[in-house]
């Protein structure tokens, strides 16, 4: 790409993610779960807009309905993004962002970390801070776990707190559907209930590629939200369902986008569903790189 002037406006997207299994093998003195999973990301998602200013002002639209607006992990990521700035001796960047929500709260698809992500990387480009990959996934994972994932833009199985990332490029781009049975969960009180088991062995990431692995949260989940466990149940008439996350959506995979329709239109009105791609690469990387 020839240099040009700087770029004052940047749309993309803060896409999906489904974890295709979830272990949790132990617990951390801190409270914090050890887990094995592997995320790929879905061409589905929010869009944010990011439109410089001539101040520092941070101003995000629409509102979220509950959430104070420095409490959003969009708002959080640009002030980490200023902070990097001032340690770098840099002028404070000012913009305004425009989100297009799509992605349901709650529901184990990763929005908010996908949103905080898109934003970390949009504002290191709009703002022309500089950070590589690795700064800005380590400064997004004080904002949420996921967060890296996203950052990193690749399939991975995840270890650790789930920050530990290795590529797995070889998983199939098979097609899902994808189910939000209309609750919200409580992945603090999943991730504190008696009956979560915490002691799935290890696996390796070749097993976990050839063998697939379950939802370690899901049974609990299935417990506390009915509707979650009728969900499971209705996609399970097509073919294999799981929960992602700690829930609420659930999917199913299709060899073809075909076979995935076919299964979204017979599934009842009542629930909120969608058809989507699996992608190796974030759709959010494939936007902001494919120039360079």
């Amino acid at each position: 790409m020839t240099e040009t002037t700087a770029v004052t406006s940047l749309t993309l997207p803060a896409p999906a993610k489904l974890n295709l299994m979830l272990h949790i093998t132990g617990r951390r003195a801190n409270g914090y779960h050890e887990l094995q999973t592997l995320f790929q990301f879905l061409d589905y998602g929010d869009q944010l807009t990011f439109s410089a200013r001539s101040d520092d002002q941070i101003n995000l639209t629409p509102a979220i309905d509950g959430v104070a607006s420095e409490d959003n992990l969009i708002v959080k990521a640009a002030r980490c993004i200023q902070q990097a700035q001032r340690t770098l001796g840099q002028t404070l960047g000012g913009v305004d962002i425009e989100l297009t929500k799509i992605l349901p709260m709650g529901g184990g698809l990763g929005g908010g970390s996908s949103d905080a992500a898109t934003t970390l990387l949009a504002l290191n480009s709009l703002w022309q801070v500089g950070l590589n990959l690795d700064e800005l996934a380590d400064i997004g994972l004080a904002l949420g776990a996921d967060v890296p994932v996203f950052v990193h833009g690749y399939a991975a199985f995840a270890e650790g707190v789930g920050e530990q990332l290795t590529p797995v490029p070889e998983l199939a781009e098979r097609w899902f559907v994808v189910i939000h049975p209309n609750v919200h969960a409580n992945t603090a009180e999943i991730f504190q209930h008696k009956d979560l088991t915490r002691n799935t062995p290890a696996i390796s990431i070749r097993i976990a590629l050839e063998q697939g692995g379950r939802n370690d949260c899901q049974a609990v989940v299935q417990k506390l939200y009915p509707d979650v466990d009728n969900a499971l149940k209705t996609l399970a008439k097509f073919a294999p369902a799981q929960m992602t996350g700690t829930g609420a959506c659930v999917f199913a995979s299709f060899d073809t986008e075909s076979e995935a329709f076919s299964a979204f239109e017979q599934i009842n009105t009542e629930y909120r569903a969608f058809v989507a791609r699996g992608v190796n690469q974030s759709p959010a990387h494939t936007l902001l790189f494919s120039a360079s």
